[in-house]
């Protein structure tokens, strides 16, 4: 079984919501990146999505894009993110990995080649901001042949006929964006993401991942109450510029602990 099903599996029979902690690969630099990487488990994360950075991140709000530039400068390539990757497998071979980012870095690398690249590297699931649904049965039919997920997800823009055909083959679990425009905004309030949520449940049996604007323990608890994952990126980015490795490990703690409450 893929890491993510097993950890999905298991969080659905302990009753709870788990927490997806993102990370820019490489910010702020290789080093301290991995030292984050394989604190994450121990800190309560569920799953661990690892950005794959991009110069242009256009559904990045500026803390996320300060992250991606930080990672670049530093000489961080997708090579380098799956090596990354490879390295956290020396140690922990439990926790599910998903990258996270924009298409163009998996064209240039070559659909197949990265297929073959991640999986053998470790990584259990792949979701891509800006990949067109219609282009999506490739790169879908590659990662299945090595065991990992297209995730696939939806907005509060996505009528019901769309998520339909978004959801039909989906696998791994769905990352329901909760706020029209870039990360970091505010969030909806509870009875907007409990009636979105629903909706998407509606086209699909998997898991749901919620995120884009949860900031703080009380709010990780309020989605919990609606969404299998909570997917939390923007405040770590800021607390890791602000607070380095140990500080972003801590604010991890807490919003695990909010979930596990």
């Amino acid at each position: 079984m893929n890491r993510l099903d097993h950890t999905l599996s298991a969080l659905r029979r302990a009753g709870r919501s788990g927490l997806a902690a993102y990370f820019a690969a490489g910010d702020p630099d290789p080093e301290a990146s991995l030292a984050l990487l394989r604190g994450l488990p121990a800190a309560g994360a569920d799953v661990i999505e690892l950005g794959m950075p991009f110069s242009d991140p256009v559904a990045d709000g500026p803390i996320l894009q300060q992250a991606n530039a930080r990672a670049l400068a530093g000489g961080q390539t997708l090579k380098r993110t799956l090596a990354l990757v490879r390295a956290l497998r020396e140690t922990e071979s439990r926790t599910p990995v998903v990258l996270m980012g924009y298409l163009n870095p998996i064209l240039r690398h070559g659909v197949a080649a990265f297929a073959r690249d991640a999986g053998e590297a470790g990584v259990d699931g792949l979701i891509l901001v800006d990949l067109p649904l219609e282009h999506a049965g490739e790169i879908d039919r590659q990662l299945r042949e090595h065991g990992m997920h297209l995730i696939r997800m939806s907005a509060p823009t996505s009528e019901d006929a769309r998520l339909a055909d978004t959801l039909r083959d989906a696998g791994g679990f769905v990352y329901h964006i909760m706020l029209a425009g870039t990360t970091g905004a505010e969030l909806p309030d509870e009875d907007r993401i409990a009636q979105a949520l629903a909706k998407v449940r509606a086209h699909t049996g998997l898991p749901v991942a919620a995120g884009f604007g949860v900031r703080t323990p009380a709010q990780a608890r309020v989605v919990g109450r609606h969404a299998d994952l909570v997917a939390v990126g923007t405040r770590l980015a800021e607390v890791l510029a602000e607070r380095g490795v140990s500080g972003a490990l801590e604010e991890v703690r807490l919003l695990a602990g909010a979930l596990r409450q």
